[in-house]
């Protein structure tokens, strides 16, 4: 199976120093690496506080990356959030993933972890995993 390594700097925004890719292609299923709350459009803009809002635009950067790769959010079977303060942010996070993955049928697995620190003091990130079949 032939792997295919994805960058949409036109899309999100480009890796900051890292090394990575923003998605990988292997088979039917889209890697997407986490994406923080960065928005895509003014990469200088200061990272908003809310974490409603910084959620929303964690989901902006994927449904670019995932529609750059011709996937759609609603082709997701598996999530990873990542929050540095899980008690205090887990609700709101909680609340604006449910505007993206309202299905409870349909519902990805996923996994939500407290971490100590994120890259650019992000407060969560999110990476997916996107099957097309």
């Amino acid at each position: 199976m032939a792997l295919k390594h994805l960058n949409a700097p036109d899309a999100a925004p480009a890796p900051p120093g890292a090394r990575y890719s923003h998605a990988v292609e292997a088979g039917p299923f889209l890697y997407v690496t986490g994406q923080l709350p960065v928005d895509p459009d003014d990469m200088d803009a200061p990272m908003p506080e809310a974490i409603e809002t910084q959620t929303r635009l964690v989901f902006k950067n994927l449904e670019r990356i995932v529609a750059h790769a011709g996937y759609s959010l609603a082709d997701t079977t598996f999530a990873r959030v990542y929050l540095t303060d899980f008690q205090r942010d887990f609700p709101g996070m909680n609340m604006i993933y449910g505007e993206y993955f309202p299905d409870d049928a349909r519902l990805p697995g996923r996994t939500t972890v407290g971490v100590t620190a994120l890259a650019r003091d992000a407060r969560v990130e999110i990476d997916l995993v996107v099957y097309k079949g």
